[in-house]
This record gives C-alpha cells, structure tokens and sequence, in this order.
C-alpha cells in the first residue's frame, strides 16, 4: 500500500497492511537532523526566520525553501499521514534590534519587540507599547465582526491554499495530507474566559458565525481532493478543560455540529485537537457534535487510545506517543509507549500512530530516532 492508502483503509475500516504513522510538528533542529542540513521547518524559528526575509527582502526565497524543506523532511521519514505546512507570521518589521530581535507595529502608535532564543527555538515577545486590558466589549465586538463576515464573506479559491496544492502536487497518490478549514476556538485571554462565564450568548455567536465561516472553505477542500480536515484548538491542559461542561455545550458545541454537518455534506472528515483532558467535555466534543476524529491524543494527559476507542468506537484517531516522553523519557520508554500504540491501533483499527505534538528542540535525537525505527519495524 501507498500511505495514502493505507491512512485511508485505516479510517474506513478496512484492512491495512502495517499501521500508518505520522508526526505532528518537528523542531528545526530535529527536522535539519532529518534532512542532514539546516531546514526551514519548526514553529517559532520559522516566525524569527520569516522575519528575517522579510527584513532583508528575500520572502520569496523563505516561502520555497520553507515549502521543499517541510515536504522533503515528511518524505525522508517515510511518514503516511504528513504535515504540509507550519505556521506563518504575517509582519513586517520596522526596526531590527539586534540580531535575534525585531520590532513590529507602529512606532506612533502600538508596537511590540520579539526576540528569538536560537538554544530553545522560542521566538517571544519581550516588550511591547501601553495598551487597555481586552475587556467583555472586545468579545461583543469580535461576535458582531464574525457575523457580518460570516454574511458578506463568498469564501477562498484553490489558489488561497498555496501551501496545499503544492503538497499535493508533490505527494501524488503516494501520501494522506490533511486539509484545513474546520477550526473552532476562543482565545485563550482572560476577557474571553470571562465571557464564557459571564456573556455565553455573546460567545455563542461568535463561534457559530466562525463555523459558518469555516463552512465556506470545507467545500473548497473537498474540490482539491481532501478529504482529512484537520481543525480544533487548544483549550485543555493535564488537569482538564480552562472551561466548564456547561460553557462548552452552550457555546461549542452548536459551532461543532455546523461544522460537522458541513463536513458530512461534502464527504469530508472534521477531525478535532486540543492538547490536554478532553474527558469532562467529552461526550459533547467526540458524541454529540459529530466529529470524526481526533488527533494531538496525548497519552500524559490521560487520553489514552484503547480507552478512547473503548468510549467512542467510531472516532478516528491520530497520536498515541507523547511529546513530554520523547523530551524527557529513556529511549526504552520511547520504545516501550511507540510499541504500545502501535499494539492498540492493531488491534483495534481506524488509528493512525505518532507523536501527540511538537518534537521539541531540547528532544534527545536517540529519542527521535528510537520511536521511528520502532514505528518503521514493526510486524
């Protein structure tokens, strides 16, 4: 079998020669261990190198190199289920500090300092000019936005998904890539927080207008040939959701099932991740809202594959070793969670097996190495 097909008899319960595997996210310096030179892959370098391009005027260059490193580094590691794209950051700077230091914004008006780590990869905010603390009326203003835009937006074009079709034209038939389009989150900011508790109705609106939004791209999707829609966002940690059961079926929930009625209407998959506990919200998120999948399954946090199979027969699932295991972890308990896995998603079917989430900087390369040669020997 190709990866795409193997990924594909996975998740519609058919047989499959070996189990597909897949990573979530790789550090530059684990990608540029990959490759055996220097490569444009990561989260927050990227952030720091697009920020460099576009101090120096060579985006161009940034956008090609960051496109062939991404996908060549999925290809090197022979991975069935691939990540096209990393994030972007979309400023221009106005002054270069130093080095590793950039200032953004206005230098009248509101204006912010980033200064990248090279040892860490983080690439963090370090100063930044006086502004209010975002209040309720920010969130009452983001909801009315999202509605208006969710009545006068017409929707992307191909070409909108640069990142995409070039991964698509890259892999062929040869491996499964996840589209997008199916998100659905507040910011993780106090204000926000508050709204939930105090304003739900105005959270509400929001986050159905956003959903609607989203519907406007899961077609899109469909018409390039992809069928795994990869969405969500973060709002749990070890100890469980920042919001209770009752905020997230009043608010999320009803976003949710726009967006899975819509996925279902164009013969696509909406496939949920957050980090964290996922259990006190799930019956919603992975039950009633009609999600098909789920992936950054982080076994830490107590989502592990065979219980969540057990609960929700009909999930499709990506993950099942944890990033904090690759950092910390010998490599016979690389191997140990790796072969645990891949045992479960054997057994039980419709999983696809990798890293719950990013593989850090600091992460032991013999770690790194550990789990994908055990994911690539196995029976």
């Amino acid at each position: 079998m190709t990866g795409k097909e193997r990924v594909m008899a996975t998740f519609e319960g058919r047989e499959f020669d070996k189990v597909p595997i897949y990573c979530a996210g790789l550090s530059s310096r684990i990608a540029s261990h990959v490759l055996g030179r220097e490569a444009f892959v990561g989260h927050a370098m990227q952030r720091y190198r697009e920020s460099v391009a576009r101090w120096e005027g060579t985006l161009d260059e940034f956008e090609e190199r960051t496109r062939m490193d991404v996908l060549e580094a999925s290809e090197k590691l022979d991975l069935d289920l691939v990540r096209p794209a990393y994030w972007r950051y979309p400023h221009d700077p106005i002054a270069r500090i130093d080095d590793n230091t950039f200032k953004y914004g206005d230098e009248d008006g509101y204006w912010w300092v980033s200064r990248f780590d090279p040892a860490t990869e983080l690439f963090q905010e370090t100063d930044r000019a006086p502004r209010p603390e975002p209040t309720i009326e920010d969130v009452r203003r983001a909801a009315d936005q999202s509605e208006a835009s969710a009545e006068t937006y017409a929707g992307p074009a191909p070409d909108s998904f640069k990142d995409l079709q070039v991964a698509i034209e890259y892999y062929g038939e040869e491996r499964a890539i996840p589209g997008s389009g199916t998100g659905v989150a507040i910011l993780r900011e106090r204000n926000w927080l508050e709204a939930m508790a105090l304003e739900p109705d105005t959270v509400r609106r929001h986050l159905v207008a956003r959903a609607k939004i989203n519907c406007k791209t899961i077609p899109v999707m469909a018409q390039m040939g992809l069928k795994i829609l990869f969405g969500g966002g973060d709002f749990a940690g070890k100890n469980g959701p920042l919001y209770g059961p009752k905020a997230f079926h009043h608010c999320m929930l009803p976003a949710l099932q726009i967006v899975s009625e819509c996925c279902d209407e164009h013969d696509t998959w909406h496939f949920f991740a957050s980090d964290g506990n996922l259990w006190p919200v799930a019956e919603d998120l992975f039950g009633n809202s009609g999600v098909q999948g789920f992936y950054e399954i982080d076994r830490r946090c107590e989502m592990d594959l065979e219980v969540i199979r057990d609960t929700f027969p009909h999930l499709r699932l990506c993950g099942g070793i944890a990033s904090e295991t690759l950092h910390q972890g010998s490599v016979e308990d690389v191997v140990a969670e790796t072969r645990s896995a891949l045992d479960v998603a054997r057994r039980r079917g419709q999983i696809v097996v990798g890293v719950s989430n990013q593989v850090v900087p600091v992460t032991p390369l013999e770690n790194f190495d550990a789990m994908m040669e055990t994911l690539h020997e196995q029976p």
